[in-house]
């Protein structure tokens, strides 16, 4: 059995803790080293007093858009002056970015807190092993990566003595490692097939994964849905005794304006959450942000019920995250975005385009798994040049295989792009950014968040941890 022992107490910074978690991650699986399973992180928490106690949360799962829907009701719930802890995956430039207080960082000295709690917790687990199991397995002292990362999340928050916590999911919901947390609301994302190989190849399947963060008597926020992943939530909530809030029903959005500086529309309340329609503007361009920031303000206030409308309005004004159709260049335009599924890849290139025009630049890397061949027939008409390359190292991918599917959708069809493979992925920035210069057009780099990290980095070198 591999051991993975802690650094020497006292953790010095939160770089020896991310250093050291990094060890659990099997290059090949990602952090998927052991079986997904809840009753080891339920044990884990407990040998470290329950951290997912210390404060009250709110959970959000979802195939697109949950990132940027946990890190807006954290915004807003700041600028309703709570002290929001977030938790998001996958970090864009350094671990930090994951386990947030809102939009900062939190204090050093709360990662090195937390950290050395983590590290007693983790070496609890190995040594107590066996005795904390009915019915012992194999792996139940091997903690995975996620595991220990949600753990350390924890651990953060009551360490900051935060006033809520605000939690994405990693994989699924039903047997994610968040889901040991009785939330004041639980919120669903658009659901699409993903990750078939862990959560099923049926949209009903997946979405009775993602269902399984509904708690008993807890409200639901749902996003608009599939006949068939809302039959599987509306059959879960009224299984579950929990109220049901069902955008559009409950909330829609009208007067979209979509610009270079970010997405302006109505929030139409329909069940008297808000008093009036909303107004609202978010510095982030495209309408599915829009949709993201109606679910993130019914589900503000829905925990919250006495968030008011200018605590909306601000908390979406003031929002960020990374890699959310980020522009970093302005000469040539460079727009980085994580979008990774075919509904999320539509709308991110429909925004390029309406923004920028066709026939740009694409930088295109999907990790093994993800439906290359429908995002390439996406994708193909709006570019005149499109280079595939590897989305970092952090999953498996098969750059190649994925070239040869863009090639075979190309091939054949009038005013087809150039489509060129370069598997070193430095090698392949440079050359979008020499075409994004030599032809004066825009560059739109997605398929992955590793990819857009990978970008981001090569654009400015994350700074040094402390």
């Amino acid at each position: 059995m591999e051991q993975h022992n802690p650094p020497v107490n006292p953790v010095a910074s939160s770089g020896d803790v991310f250093a050291w978690l990094s060890r659990f991650i099997n290059l090949e699986t990602g952090q998927f080293t052991t079986s997904l399973r809840l009753d080891r992180m339920e044990a884990l928490s407990r040998l470290a007093g329950n951290p997912e106690c210390a404060a009250p949360v709110i959970h959000v799962a979802g195939s697109k858009g949950k990132g940027s829907v946990t890190g807006m009701i954290a915004s807003i719930l700041a600028a309703h002056g709570l002290r929001p802890a977030r938790y998001t995956s996958p970090h864009v430039t350094e671990y930090r970015e994951r386990i947030t207080l809102n939009n900062d960082f939190f204090p050093e000295q709360v990662y090195r807190d937390a950290g050395n709690a983590l590290c007693r917790a983790e070496a609890d687990l190995r040594l107590r092993g066996a005795s904390l199991f009915p019915h012992p397995a194999p792996d139940d002292t091997e903690a995975s990566f996620f595991e220990l990362l949600t753990l350390y999340f924890f651990l953060c928050a009551r360490s900051a003595r935060c006033d809520v916590m605000v939690v994405e999911t990693g994989l699924g919901g039903r047997l994610d490692a968040t889901n040991i947390v009785d939330p004041l609301v639980s919120v669903i994302t658009l659901i699409e097939l993903e990750h078939t190989e862990f959560l099923g190849t049926s949209l009903g399947v997946v979405a009775g994964e993602k269902a399984g963060i509904i708690k008993d008597r807890r409200p639901l926020v749902l996003a608009e849905q599939d006949k068939e992943a809302l039959a599987v939530f509306v059959a879960k909530a009224a299984e579950k005794n929990a109220p049901l809030r069902y955008l559009p029903r409950t909330a829609d959005i009208e007067q979209v304006s979509v610009t270079k500086a970010g997405t302006s529309f109505t929030l139409l309340p329909k069940d008297g959450l808000f008093p009036e329609p909303l107004r609202l503007f978010l510095p982030i361009a495209g309408e599915i942000q829009g949709r993201n920031a109606a679910l993130a303000a019914v589900a503000a206030k829905t925990a919250f019920p006495d968030v008011p409308a200018e605590a909306v309005a601000r908390g979406l004004r003031d929002f960020s995250l990374p890699a959310r159709f980020e522009r970093i260049l302005d000469a040539p335009v460079l727009i980085v975005d994580g979008a990774h599924t075919p509904h999320s890849v539509e709308s991110c290139v429909k925004t390029f385009s309406g923004l920028y025009g066709n026939r740009g630049a694409l930088l295109f890397g999907c990790a093994a798994g993800k439906d290359a061949r429908t995002m390439a027939r996406i994708l193909l008409p709006y570019f005149s040049h499109i280079i595939i390359t590897t989305p970092g190292t952090f999953k498996v991918s098969f750059p190649q295989a994925v070239y040869d599917l863009f090639t075979r959708e190309a091939f054949g069809k009038a005013d087809a792009p150039e489509v060129q493979y370069l598997e070193d992925t430095r090698a392949a920035m440079e050359r979008a950014l020499l075409l994004g210069r030599e032809k004066g057009i825009p560059i739109l780099g997605t398929g992955s968040f590793y990819l857009a990290a990978e970008i981001r980095s090569f654009m400015s070198p994350p700074p040094a941890v402390s």
